[in-house]
């Protein structure tokens, strides 16, 4: 009988011990403790950099002036360039449709601390400035289209790209616009270079962020439009 009670304590431990074990079948995991991902900063954004965030290069050095207007092209890129990047994607362009390239630059240049260029550049926004630009492009009639680019600053083109717009006749010219931006704000910008040139046709544009701005991207584009170097049709 002893033998008996010492079996049954004995077979009552058993199972007791089995179920707390953690490998039963039928015990609940531990949920793990979800932790989400920070997100990324938020770059400045393209609507207040002046150029592009991913490459910003140096606006107190933008490179020599790459103007070529005593060719007899029937192409113009005309461009702003805060930093260089815009100017890459104009000298790209240039390259592939043997188009004249013209920088419009103010008469008063914009800071190049970035800072202090985002508060002039949003100051002018708000107050529909028109900066003076320092020169005119030689031979205007002898250009049937016009590409006109610029970076994204505060959602849109910068405000010396009207006051270039409004200095000229763009009756009978195509106008291509093209911009470089960092994350958004694009097509608001595009638009807006279709804005200012009631006057013209257009063709589709392009935006691009910096580290897209290269030879088969922008080929890609022209080739689209009927204005690769090798089959431009005007």
């Amino acid at each position: 009988m002893k033998k008996y009670l010492i079996f049954l304590m004995m077979a009552a431990a058993i199972a007791m011990f089995g179920a707390c074990s953690p490998e039963d079948e039928n015990e609940p995991e531990m949920p793990g403790i979800e932790t989400p991902e920070t997100p990324d900063e938020e770059e400045p954004g393209d609507q207040e950099e002046p150029d592009n965030p991913d490459n910003p290069d140096d606006p107190n050095n933008p490179g020599e002036n790459p103007d070529t207007p005593e060719s007899d092209s029937k192409i113009l890129v005309a461009y702003f360039s805060w930093g260089g990047t815009t100017q890459r994607m104009a000298q790209e362009i240039a390259s592939q449709t043997g188009a004249d390239l013209f920088r419009i630059e103010p008469t008063v240049p914009y800071p190049t601390d970035y800072t202090e260029c985002t508060e002039v550049a949003l100051a002018e926004r708000d107050n529909d400035a028109r900066p003076a630009i320092a020169d005119n492009v030689e031979n205007w009639e002898q250009y049937d289209v016009i590409f006109i680019g610029s970076p994204v600053w505060w959602h849109t083109a910068p405000m010396i790209i009207a006051t270039f717009a409004e200095s000229y006749d763009f009756s009978g010219k195509t106008v291509v616009p093209f911009c470089t931006y960092s994350a958004t704000y694009r097509d608001e910008t595009l638009a807006r270079i279709v804005e200012l040139t009631p006057d013209a046709e257009h063709l589709t544009g392009e935006g691009l962020t910096s580290g897209r701005i290269n030879e088969q991207n922008i080929s890609s584009w022209l080739k689209e439009i009927g204005l690769l170097n090798n089959n431009i049709i005007l």
